[in-house]
């Protein structure tokens, strides 16, 4: 499991276009393919992906990921003054509140707070936080491949914001359309989807061995979770055929430091901003 998914310790270095591989890059790429994940394999890691993930939150409870304190920094639709007209985010995959929580007790706005995942496991950590309350917090499971699920919690048109981190990657990409399909019918017209997830050719790709890659840029962690890896191309394309429009788009570099272990690498993400358009096909200005 890539333990740097939810945080990071240095600032931006560039945002660019793709990343050019060394040759031992690229021979490690073609490595992965000497031995895929048998297709039986694949379809049971795709019946139990909410087994995996309960798993995980049973095993790592929350320990794992740190607070997500960088958020406020990277995206200014989390911060709204006190006075203004409250406003409604959803934030799809909240695992354990890493997200949620440090905006609720910095006090950088004042909204309310929807946060699903898929483990109900995670949701019950959320729940049983300090900082929830549950007239600004909502928290539920729900599999955001599936519509109906999302819509029994959430009205149609509802949405202000919604906050997908390190989510889609998880999700098998024959789903992806519908998981923003599902996002969009949430949303109010004008509504933004702010996202951040792993780009192609990050380090954690990279280093994957024979035996765990699925399909293209889509691999099987050791603990059964799964990861894909995107291109600003890809994320955008299916964005735009949902029906959005693309603020923001491109690669984010980081570095990953921890001096009392000796960790420093460079992480690449796909950073975006996307945003529904209203009935009549425009956006509002």
């Amino acid at each position: 499991m890539d333990s740097t998914d939810g945080s990071e310790d240095s600032a931006e270095i560039s945002a660019c276009n793709r990343k050019q591989l060394s040759e031992e890059e690229e021979a490690k790429l073609q490595a992965q393919n000497s031995r895929l994940v048998p297709e039986f394999k694949a379809r049971q890691l795709e019946l139990q992906a909410q087994k995996h993930w309960d798993l995980f939150y049973k095993r790592n409870e929350t320990r794992f990921f740190k607070d997500r304190r960088w958020t406020t920094r990277e995206f200014e639709e989390l911060l709204s003054d006190p006075s203004e007209e409250p406003k409604v985010m959803l934030e799809v995959g909240c695992g354990v509140g890493n997200f949620i929580f440090p905006l609720i007790e910095e006090k950088r706005n004042n909204y309310f707070y929807y946060a699903c995942d898929f483990s109900a496991r995670a949701v019950e950590f959320v729940r049983n936080h300090e900082l929830y309350d549950p007239t600004r917090v909502k928290a539920f499971q729900c599999d955001i491949t599936d519509g109906e699920s999302l819509l029994q919690n959430i009205p149609a048109g509802s949405v202000d914001i919604v906050t997908m981190i390190f989510v889609l990657s998880a999700i098998h990409p024959e789903k992806f359309k519908q998981v923003i399909g599902n996002l969009h019918k949430v949303l109010k017209p004008g509504g933004v989807v702010l996202f951040r997830d792993y780009g192609l050719y990050d380090m954690a790709q990279i280093r994957f061995k024979p035996g765990h890659k699925i399909a293209e840029n889509f691999y099987m962690r050791q603990d059964g979770t799964r990861s894909y890896y995107f291109s600003t191309e890809e994320i955008e394309h299916i964005f735009l055929e949902e029906g959005f429009e693309t603020l923001v788009n491109s690669y984010a570099h980081r570095r990953t430091i921890n001096a009392k272990e000796g960790i420093d690498v460079p992480r690449i993400f796909v950073q975006s901003k996307f945003r529904k358009k209203n009935n009549d096909g425009f956006s509002e200005r």
